[in-house]
């Protein structure tokens, strides 16, 4: 049996800016990516904590350091910027791997800077928002 499980998620992430225009996806600051262990082309769902609206999209790198989510194309009608949004990935894993996996959890502050992360069930790792 497989079984599909939280993989990592990006927690109190503020939407920078939309691009109705643009074919779709979430743009991510890359550093972002790389502290959430997201990669882009990842399936993404996105939750609204302002208005409770889910989604499902992809990811595209963005600029490192610039701190950027920006929702592209039918995603940009989801949230506005400044709303409040959590980004979750998931993995398809057998049930023994399942039972032990811990997923990565990054904090952000109200601009997207890093904070703390850490792996389900384990200490918080602090982080500097000079990354």
């Amino acid at each position: 049996m497989k079984l599909h499980l939280l993989k990592s998620k990006i927690h109190n992430a503020r939407v920078t800016s939309g691009d109705l225009e643009y074919e779709g996806s979430i743009t991510i600051d890359q550093e972002l990516l790389h502290l959430a262990e997201m990669i882009p082309n990842e399936k993404v769902l996105v939750v609204n904590n302002n208005n409770g609206e889910r989604f499902e999209t992809y990811i595209i790198n963005g600029e490192p350091g610039s701190r950027v989510i920006q929702l592209n194309g039918a995603a940009a009608r989801c949230a506005l910027p400044g709303d409040e949004i959590i980004i979750m990935t998931f993995a398809v894993m057998d049930e023994k791997k399942a039972r032990t996996f811990q997923p990565m959890v990054l904090i952000v502050d109200h601009l997207n800077n890093p904070k703390r992360r850490h792996r389900i069930g384990q200490e918080d790792e602090q982080l500097s928002s000079s990354l």
